[in-house]
């Protein structure tokens, strides 16, 4: 099987076509976010993606959430939010940064925040690609 195979993701799938993998590419988002959702517990930074899919990267400092168990909880929830994304529309590439007092949160409430600030982006995303097309 060929990286062809590898980026062919399945319904659901989080394979390594749909993550960011290495610091060039968390970097890329970093110094060319053209888009951004803010809330007090989360930031998520996007710029156009180069592939085909939309991909995520996952920035949760010890420094913001102390216990590795809450640590990977967030993550948990987070690549599960992402998965459930419909794959419509021009691809992002999403940097997901982790806030103090996200641990505070409980899933329910976690994953009705990144559902509110999924669709911050694309609004975010509709606004930016129709002001760049004019």
């Amino acid at each position: 099987m060929g990286a062809a195979a590898e980026c062919e993701p399945s319904a659901g799938a989080f394979g390594k076509c749909r993550r960011l993998l290495n610091a060039a590419q968390y970097r890329a988002v970093f110094d060319g976010a053209s888009l951004k959702a803010s809330h007090r517990h989360l930031l998520m930074l996007a710029r156009p993606a180069d592939g085909l899919h939309s991909r995520l990267g996952l920035v949760i400092a010890k420094k913001n959430v102390r216990k590795a168990v809450q640590r990977n909880r967030i993550k948990r929830i987070v690549r599960e939010s992402f998965r459930q994304l419909p794959d419509t529309g021009a691809p992002l590439d999403i940097v997901f940064l982790a806030r103090r007092g996200l641990d505070d949160m409980d899933n329910a409430s976690l994953f009705a925040t990144l559902g509110e600030q999924w669709q911050k982006l694309s609004r975010h995303k509709a606004t930016h690609t129709g002001a760049r097309d004019r």
